[in-house]
């Protein structure tokens, strides 16, 4: 996906929005879900970056690792999100629930 398409939202990549079924080759559809898998791990990397450095911070203050009330507001933009997209809410809310989840595993090592 390249960098406008990403940005804007109006379009996408390869235009395969804009085809119907017949028109789409089944390799070309799989070449685009991993493009997106690819995006996907990335921005995990990325937000697991963040959530490390918070844990410093954390460690830093001796603040506690769990926030239960930046953990409520995290699953409302989740849902939020996925409604704003027309995808199901309770599945990204798992998604997001795991990576919390995962992030706070690793903030208690890490102390």
């Amino acid at each position: 996906m390249t960098q406008d398409s990403a940005s804007n939202g109006d379009e996408t990549a390869t235009g395969i929005e804009d085809r119907t079924p017949d028109e789409m080759d089944l390799e070309e559809l799989r070449e685009e879900i991993e493009t997106i898998d690819q995006e996907i791990v990335e921005l995990i990397a990325q937000r697991t970056y963040v959530a490390d450095t918070i844990a410093a911070v954390k460690d830093e203050k001796d603040l506690p690792t769990t926030d239960e009330k930046q953990e409520e507001q995290v699953m409302e933009r989740a849902g939020q999100n996925a409604e704003q997209f027309d995808v199901d809410a309770n599945l990204v809310k798992a998604i997001f629930r795991l990576l919390i989840e995962l992030n706070k595993v690793e903030q208690r090592e890490s102390r």
